[in-house]
């Protein structure tokens, strides 16, 4: 597993590096302080697993990057990093993709749990961005829904692309992944956000977060 970590504050990244040591001893862990060594670190390693992005870089916004390698590099995946949360900037990441958002004043317990939720293949919001979730779209997500996939009559496949979406995988990634035309995951996409009753991806990872479904991982080709 390679990682990088992109914060332009030296002792965040070297925090960041001895939680990613807990959780993956083997990790090679390379870092960034500024969006124009990031991206030519992606460039360089195209094989990055992970990649830790801070939204507020000295030379760019983090979010440019963010959208820039999940077009060209949608194998990689990215968690953001952010001292600012709000309900707003968490949406915007996961609608570029991010599969996760932890907030820099998490505690280092919160971030070795929520890192371990990501590694195995989770997505990671702040409780504080579940919990108000009905207040921007009250009418769209199933409030105090627990049902489980099947319930809502999911198919084992749908689940899989559901998954997969949770980690921020494009149609196209999903495609390849699970050998499938590019028509039918269109189709399954549109009968998951039909199940969970909601419109959009975004809107489908917090629902998906609030109800605590434990989703299989499914392997990456």
């Amino acid at each position: 597993m390679k990682i990088l970590l992109v914060d332009d504050h030296a002792l965040i990244r070297e925090a960041l590096r001895g939680v990613l040591k807990e959780l993956k001893p083997d990790a090679i862990v390379l870092d960034a302080p500024d969006g124009r060594q990031a991206l030519r670190l992606v460039e360089e390693h195209p094989d990055l697993t992970l990649i830790l992005l801070d939204l507020n870089l000295p030379d760019c916004d983090g979010a440019s990057i963010l959208a820039d390698v999940r077009d060209r590099f949608p194998a990689v995946s990215i968690v953001v990093l952010s001292a600012f949360h709000d309900r707003d900037i968490v949406m915007k990441a996961l609608d570029c993709g991010a599969v996760g958002f932890i907030p820099k004043s998490a505690s280092r317990d919160i971030m070795v749990s929520a890192l371990g939720l990501i590694f195995a293949g989770g997505t990671y919001i702040p409780p504080e961005v579940l919990a108000g979730r009905d207040a921007a779209a009250p009418s769209k997500i199933r409030t105090g829904l627990r049902a489980s996939p099947s319930d809502l009559g999911l198919t084992e496949r749908q689940v899989e692309v559901l998954a997969l979406m949770m980690r921020g995988k494009s149609n196209k990634a999903i495609c390849r992944t699970l050998d499938l035309a590019e028509a039918t995951v269109k189709n399954y996409v549109t009968a998951i956000l039909k199940a969970l009753n909601v419109t959009n991806r975004t809107e489908a990872v917090i629902a998906v977060g609030a109800m605590g479904w434990d989703l299989p991982p499914v392997p990456e080709r």
